[in-house]
């Protein structure tokens, strides 16, 4: 069974960074694309970045320079180092996978239970 789990959110000024885990189980985690959506209040989801099984990586452009993808086969685990952070990255950021080896859009079936991100001074 698919499980992802994050972790890493918090309540961080403007200009702060923080860093997202998340950690997979029930499956072999550098098999598959993992990515990472979030969704502010009163918005629709907004995919901001993928990493395939490969290493290649995916980033929105209104992330870009900002946010790193990266991860750790050996703990099964993804990151999203978040840098220069804004109010308006504000949101609940979720980790998913569509359980396929390369990243192919923000479509995926199995998702974590999401990590509350607040940027504010």
């Amino acid at each position: 069974q698919v499980q992802l789990v994050e972790s890493g959110g918090g309540l961080v000024q403007p200009g702060g960074s923080l860093t997202l885990s998340c950690e997979g189980s029930g499956f072999t985690l550098d098999h598959y694309a993992i990515g990472w959506v979030r969704q502010a209040p009163g918005k629709e989801r907004e995919g901001i970045s993928c990493i395939s099984n490969d290493g290649a990586t995916y980033v929105a452009n209104s992330v870009k320079g900002r946010f790193t993808i990266s991860r750790d086969n050996d703990k099964n685990t993804v990151y999203l180092q978040m840098n220069s952070l804004r109010a308006e990255d504000t949101a609940v950021y979720y980790c998913a996978t569509r359980a396929i080896a390369h990243c192919a859009g923000y479509n995926f079936n199995y998702w974590g239970q999401g990590t509350q991100v607040t940027v504010s001074s």
